[in-house]
């Protein structure tokens, strides 16, 4: 079934309010919460930078910081993408993808670990973790955790296809045991392009328990690059492809009457009074934009269904002015 709610409406007059998209570039977007403070990151392709802020209204305001660099050589030299911010434990973590110098190409692409102890990510010292050492080479790779468990889920590249693979960790470094396949681009809407594609995968938990994965389908170039959704039972064993139900339509997906293109590669996040589920993405403003910097970050409030499945937004126009994260009260 198709999740989509309208814009969600809010009492709260007094509240901020902001237009999307929330910078003029920002392919790839990544939003996390400490506290009251958010921490921005997006594809940049050379190196690695956080934006910090406490109002995402006012998020090109806030300074951008470079926090690493990749090295001339080795395996994460070119090609940085797709960084994700996660505090686990007493440590921050950055998740990227990257390609070996002198291949810029899929069959040398992984994802690399960045581990910071300092209670700031703008700050202190980045430690490079190297490459996880997954079954396939891919990109896109993200981690959470469900009942005393990580897992770590990515896009691997298996023959012409980019499908979505989980696998459990024994530490934020260190991959254990068998990589599941849970999801492959086999409906139509998965396949624009020219290639058939599953990349972005993100972890959400519903109120009700549920285990959901959004990510993103079809080639990156095309303006039918879309968000798809994957959902398990409360208590399902994530390793298991049977327990994931994929549903048969996008649930954010172009939407032309809003000037909104090839929304994708979506985040999630919480604002700080506890209660409102937020989601990031990148689109175009317009048709046949293809694959660039010019894919700009948006944000816009998730609801939830009585029976605990996400309303995801209709792409909203940048006419439209919509209230900020609700603070803490």
């Amino acid at each position: 079934m198709m999740l989509v709610s309208p814009l969600p409406a809010r009492n709260d007059k007094s509240a901020a309010t902001f237009t999307n998209p929330l910078l003029p570039s920002g392919p790839d977007p990544w939003i996390v919460r400490s506290g009251d403070t958010y921490f921005y990151m997006n594809t940049l392709g050379n190196r690695i930078a956080i934006r910090k802020t406490k109002d995402l209204s006012r998020l090109s305001d806030a300074a951008e910081t470079t926090v690493w660099t990749p090295p001339a050589t080795g395996l994460n030299a070119q090609s940085i993408w797709a960084p994700e911010l996660h505090r686990i434990g007493k440590a921050w973590y950055i998740y990227y993808t990257a390609a070996e110098a002198g291949h810029d190409d899929d069959a040398h692409r992984g994802v690399f670990v960045l581990e910071n102890v300092s209670r700031d990510p703008t700050q202190g010292k980045w430690i490079d973790r190297g490459r996880l050492e997954t079954a396939h080479t891919g990109i896109d790779g993200t981690t959470f955790a469900y009942r005393g468990k990580r897992y770590f889920v990515y896009s691997p590249y298996v023959g012409p296809d980019s499908v979505l693979a989980i696998v459990e960790m024994a530490n934020p470094w260190t991959l254990v045991g068998r990589e599941s396949i849970i999801a492959r681009p086999d409906l139509d809407w998965e396949r624009r392009g020219g290639r058939q594609i599953l990349e972005g995968p993100e972890f959400l938990i519903g109120p009700k328990g549920d285990l959901f994965l959004s990510y993103s389908a079809s080639a990156c170039w095309s303006d039918d690059y879309a968000i798809g959704l994957l959902s398990a039972r409360p208590g399902s064993d994530p390793l298991d492809p049977a327990a994931w139900i994929k549903a048969p339509k996008p649930v954010m997906a172009k939407a032309p009457d809003q000037g909104v293109y090839a929304p994708g590669h979506n985040g999630f996040f919480t604002a700080p009074d506890g209660r409102e589920t937020w989601i990031v993405y990148h689109a175009n403003p317009a048709p046949d934009m293809k694959c660039t910097s010019q894919r700009s970050p948006r944000i816009q409030r998730i609801e939830w269904s009585a029976k605990g499945q996400p309303l995801f937004p209709v792409p909203a126009s940048s006419a439209l002015r919509i209230p900020a994260p609700l603070r803490k009260r």
